[in-house]
């Protein structure tokens, strides 16, 4: 069975209020998104890669040469996903109950996070991601370049910001701080995080 593109969880102009644009989204998740997913269709099409999961396809696929393609157009899909469902109308702040006191054990404070995911964020050279992940039972943030992502490395993803630079270019231009700030402050999907670090 071909590889589908999940729907956005909300309208391409959901997010206009908190600083993203449905030109964003018409083009990341309608031109970016879907070209992964196409693309994944047409390199796993007639092999024992296409009746997988997306997740079986990045382990299987992850670090093997010959499949360098495979690899990045699957974990381009997921990673994708996964970043809407990372957003929400309204979001951003802090976050409550179980969540917000595991970031306060593992990082000291939520403003001791928030600064290390947005340095994270800020300095990942190029195209990647910013991630909160579970890693073992810790909390830690990390980035990764171009398309790899925790799921690589055996990590659970609690939250993600896509920072390829057409992520953010159409509502921010070349300015990632902003983007970053803004994605802090009015659109962390925080009842996202907390299903995340309660299926870790």
């Amino acid at each position: 069975m071909a590889f589908q593109q999940p729907p956005l969880p909300y309208d391409f102009n959901a997010l206009e209020p908190y600083g993203m644009k449905a030109e964003t989204f018409e083009y990341h998740y309608g031109k970016h998104h879907k070209a992964y997913v196409d693309n994944l269709n047409k390199l796993t099409d007639g092999t024992e890669l296409a009746d997988k999961s997306l997740e079986e396809v990045i382990k299987a696929t992850f670090r093997d040469a010959s499949k360098v393609g495979i690899f990045n157009n699957a974990a381009q899909v997921w990673n994708h996903t996964f970043f809407w469902n990372s957003l929400k109308p309204a979001g951003g702040g802090q976050p409550s109950g179980a969540l917000a006191d595991k970031i306060d054990k593992d990082f000291g404070s939520f403003e001791k996070f928030a600064e290390e995911f947005s340095n994270a964020a800020a300095t990942q050279f190029g195209s990647g991601w910013a991630w909160l992940i579970d890693d073992g039972g810790t909390l830690k943030v990390i980035k990764t370049p171009n398309a790899e992502n925790p799921l690589a490395y055996g990590q659970k993803a609690i939250l993600t910001l896509d920072v390829w630079e057409h992520a953010y270019y159409i509502d921010y231009r070349n300015a990632r701080p902003a983007f970053i700030k803004n994605y802090l402050e009015q659109l962390v999907n925080w009842d996202f995080a907390a299903e995340n670090l309660a299926k870790a």
